[in-house]
């Protein structure tokens, strides 16, 4: 009996077995990985999320140059020469806060609204800033929902050059920020503020605002303390952009 008879027989014999072993290939018989393959499947799992740099608006410069004298018991950063580098963030950040609610711990401010923070007019000029009362004060922008946020944009009053102390910024999902909170920038180097001894360096405010890169934390609400300034112990905001993508 030939070989062929035999598997016939086997074949008319047990169907089921011999169909399981004609599907199943030998390991001598299975064709080795592509290697177009392997290399197609590593490339997308390290494809970065396409950067782009922050869609930044400035205003107009009301000053010219870095002023040379240091406040008394400032803690300033270097002096940067040219242009502050764009930060790259994933294509698609925008502008997350444009017209959102902000409330400030000075119910009742000296001079503006607290809409003024976030109207789009960040302009050095009469009419474009809120002024709130002396002392650690803060304003409360709420974003109406979660956002990973990946940069914040602070201009206060940029008039007239002039260091803003105990400039801390922070994100949470809790209205009050009692919990999950996450610093992006503290400057408090004594912890006069009583929120953390602070890291960051003080500078001067200018039409370019204090820039943060946040990182893709996710939060609803952004709240920005200060304390005073050189000038005086009053607390002035201008604009806050809040740049993020929806969380998915």
């Amino acid at each position: 009996m030939n070989p062929r008879s035999i598997r016939f027989c086997i074949s008319s014999l047990t169907a089921t077995v011999c169909l399981a072993l004609t599907t199943t290939p030998s390991r001598s018989q299975e064709s080795p990985p592509s290697r177009a393959v392997d290399e197609a499947v590593s490339s997308t799992d390290e494809v970065a999320t396409p950067l782009a740099p922050l869609p930044l608006q400035l205003p107009k410069p009301a000053f010219k140059g870095t002023p040379k004298h240091i406040p008394p018991n400032s803690n300033l950063e270097k002096p940067r020469k040219g242009r502050r580098p764009p930060l790259l963030t994933p294509k698609g950040t925008a502008n997350i806060s444009a017209g959102k609610k902000v409330r400030c711990s000075d119910d009742d401010p000296i001079i503006g609204e607290a809409e003024l923070i976030t109207d789009g007019d960040k302009e050095a000029s009469e009419g474009s800033y809120v002024e709130l009362g002396p002392g650690l004060q803060y304003a409360q922008i709420d974003l109406e929902r979660g956002f990973a946020i990946h940069a914040v944009v602070v201009w206060h009053y940029h008039g007239s050059a002039r260091v803003y102390h105990d400039v801390i910024v922070q994100v949470s999902d809790d209205r009050d920020f009692i919990s999950g909170v996450t610093t992006l920038y503290n400057n408090d180097h004594d912890n006069s503020s009583g929120l953390g001894l602070g890291r960051d360096k003080e500078y001067w405010d200018t039409y370019e605002g204090r820039l943060i890169d946040a990182k893709g934390v996710v939060g609803r609400y952004v709240r920005l303390y200060s304390n005073g300034s050189t000038s005086d112990d009053q607390n002035h905001y201008t604009e806050v952009e809040v740049f993020g993508l929806p969380v998915k």
